[in-house]
């Protein structure tokens, strides 16, 4: 993208809608994306720390008045400047805080937009990070009330979970000109950070949940924190154009930790996941974003787990079609070598299926019980495949007809030529009177006999056909089986390493507070590690997709059990066939070999009258010679 575009804004009614024309650019990115959104109070420079992120100088608007100059959110996406194969989207976002505004949840619904969206959120501010600055952040502490989890229970709290996918978090402190030590102690900008979140202990209890809340919310929601602290980045007077300034009239030092900011953003922040740890595209980006603001604009509250279920109907839906698709277009160039031998074509479907079925597992995510991999196997590609045998046979059956060359179905087409001759060869017999009935009845028993070895080689070769087909079938669901599993494997790997950061940070954020002496905020957070432990065992996938392996595996076995018996009868069926064929054909022979033997006899007795009876004539013809003289 050459600059931002709009992509999330107000309708005329004030809620809030998703730019179409955003979403078509997010469709087209098939890459992972790292999603950096920033946040905070309007006028405080926020567009100016995206710009540089998208190593533009301009770019994301810039105000130079006391109005908020971003309405929304914009989208601005790059290429990821260190991490190939990676697109980088930035989020600006409108300023918080703003008087125009009618609706004052409205900020809390950009702020929580920002949350869902980011993989790195920054909370940009000016001055210093006081009491006001931490109070300011109010929204973070709705949070709760603004995302939900899970969908099962509408009134429980789970903020506790929000630390598995929330993103992290950067503040990042505009014209500040304090010296960073603590009683008078150089410290660090993240030190820094973390004196300002410290909590309080005291007696007045009202007055020190006030201080502590926001605090609490911001090393719960956010255990991962990084802090930059900005000087003036030029002149007073310079101010309203820092957009067009050039390097030579900006502060160095402001330059300076522009640079490491970047830096920084760059190398850490990381690819967006969904809640169960699937990478998150443009193309799921967009989606997630068009699901969380319809859902804030219905009035209801956004949970990950229906944003979760909602993108794998989607996204499994497009994995059938991208399967289906590549399998299609190559059996559609296969067409074109059109007749082959059935385990060519047999061969080559089993090789595109497994390519189908790898497209698939690519793009597909919590296809659990296999419904929609079962729908890209059973419902289209072998439908396909039976077509294009058909296409083969009909191919193979045409060609048959003008070359003798044994192909698929040539003892077929030899069948149906052989009982075609038997008829010509009869209405010929009948016209030749020349012929004796003895004669014409071998020669019928001669063609019946090879009519009847025709049909069996024909039986034995349709046999031959299912043998193939189902070994393609079973090998095929064998590749299925083991891509699936890789699949699963996958995602539970993923998942453990969900929930072992969220365990380290809260191990982390235990200590910190055990070190600090708030034992009872220590014990709470061991209470929730402990309640991560036994989801984790509870929801540990791996006894449930052994189980639908193992369902599955079974599916398939019992399936092939019954082609087998299906097999078996027609195998009975056929050679019984057989055996009643060749005793037709061992009757037929005997037959012909007695019309033989017979027409044999009668020839020699015949030959032998013959013989006789030209004996008997000169005989004859001696005795009137003797009587004449």
């Amino acid at each position: 993208m050459d600059k931002p575009v709009c992509f999330i804004d107000t309708d005329s009614a004030g809620k809030l809608r998703v730019q179409q024309s955003a979403l078509k650019i997010l469709d087209q990115i098939q890459q992972p994306v790292v999603v950096v959104a920033v946040v905070g109070l309007y006028r405080t420079g926020k567009s100016h720390l995206m710009n540089r992120l998208a190593g533009k100088q301009t770019g994301f608007a810039l105000a130079s008045t006391i109005e908020s100059k971003t309405k929304g959110i914009w989208m601005w996406c790059v290429s990821h400047p260190t991490k190939a194969g990676t697109t980088l989207v930035l989020l600006d976002t409108e300023g918080l805080g703003d008087m125009d505004k009618g609706d004052p949840k409205h900020d809390t619904n950009i702020f929580s937009l920002a949350v869902l969206l980011s993989s790195t959120l920054v909370y940009n501010s000016r001055g210093t990070i006081d009491n006001k600055a931490v109070m300011e952040l109010q929204f973070i502490t709705e949070l709760s009330e603004c995302i939900k989890v899970k969908s099962s229970d509408e009134d429980a709290d789970d903020s506790s979970e929000f630390v598995k996918f929330f993103p992290s978090f950067i503040w990042t402190v505009r014209d500040f000109t304090l010296e960073l030590k603590i009683n008078d102690k150089d410290v660090t900008e993240d030190e820094y950070l973390e004196f300002a979140l410290k909590l309080k202990h005291g007696n007045l209890k009202i007055l020190v949940i006030e201080y502590n809340f926001p605090r609490e919310c911001i090393q719960k929601f956010f255990p991962s924190r990084k802090c930059f602290t900005f000087p003036f980045p030029t002149a007073p007077e310079n101010m309203s154009h820092l957009g067009s300034l050039a390097s030579a009239d900006i502060s160095s030092e402001f330059l300076k930790v522009t640079d490491h900011f970047c830096k920084f953003v760059f190398h850490d922040s990381c690819v967006k996941r969904l809640k169960v740890g699937h990478t998150v595209t443009g193309r799921v980006l967009g989606h997630l974003a068009k699901t969380y603001v319809d859902t804030i604009s219905s009035g209801a509250v956004p949970c990950l787990e229906n944003a979760v279920i909602a993108m794998a109907t989607i996204e499994n839906k497009a994995a059938v079609k991208e399967g289906l698709q590549v399998y299609q277009s190559e059996m559609e160039k296969l067409k074109d070598s059109f007749p082959l031998e059935l385990k060519d074509v047999s061969s080559e479907h089993q090789h595109l299926s497994s390519t189908a079925t790898q497209a698939f597992m690519k793009r597909s995510f919590k296809d659990t019980d296999g419904k929609y991999l079962k729908s890209l196997e059973v419902g289209n590609i072998i439908k396909l495949f039976d077509e294009h045998l058909c296409q083969n046979e009909h191919a193979s059956k045409k060609r048959c007809h003008f070359h003798p060359p044994r192909l698929v179905f040539a003892e077929e087409v030899l069948e149906v030529f052989l009982k075609q001759k038997s008829v010509d060869s009869k209405a010929i017999l009948q016209a030749d009177k020349k012929l004796t009935e003895k004669e014409k009845k071998i020669k019928e028993e001669k063609e019946k006999a090879a009519l009847l070895e025709q049909e069996i080689k024909a039986r034995e070769e349709k046999l031959r056909q299912l043998e193939e087909k189902m070994e393609a079938e079973r090998q095929s669901n064998e590749e299925r089986m083991r891509q699936m599993k890789e699949k699963m494997d996958e995602e539970m790997r993923l998942q453990r390493e969900e929930t072992e950061r969220a365990m380290n940070r809260k191990l982390r954020e235990q200590a910190d507070l055990l070190q600090k002496s708030f034992k009872e905020e220590a014990d709470v957070m061991r209470q929730e590690m402990e309640e991560f432990k036994r989801q984790n065992t509870e929801s540990n996938r791996a006894g449930e997709l052994v189980a639908i392996l193992e369902n599955s595996s079974r599916r398939h076995e019992e399936e092939v059990a019954m082609m087998m018996q299906q097999r078996s009868v027609q195998m009975m069926a056929i050679q019984q066939m057989i055996v009643r064929s060749e005793a037709e054909i061992n009757r037929a022979r005997e037959f012909a070999a007695i019309v033989e033997n017979s027409s044999r006899r009668h020839e020699e007795l015949m030959a032998m009258m013959m013989q006789q009876h030209r004996a008997n004539m000169m005989a004859v013809h001696s005795s009137n010679g003797c009587r004449t003289m």
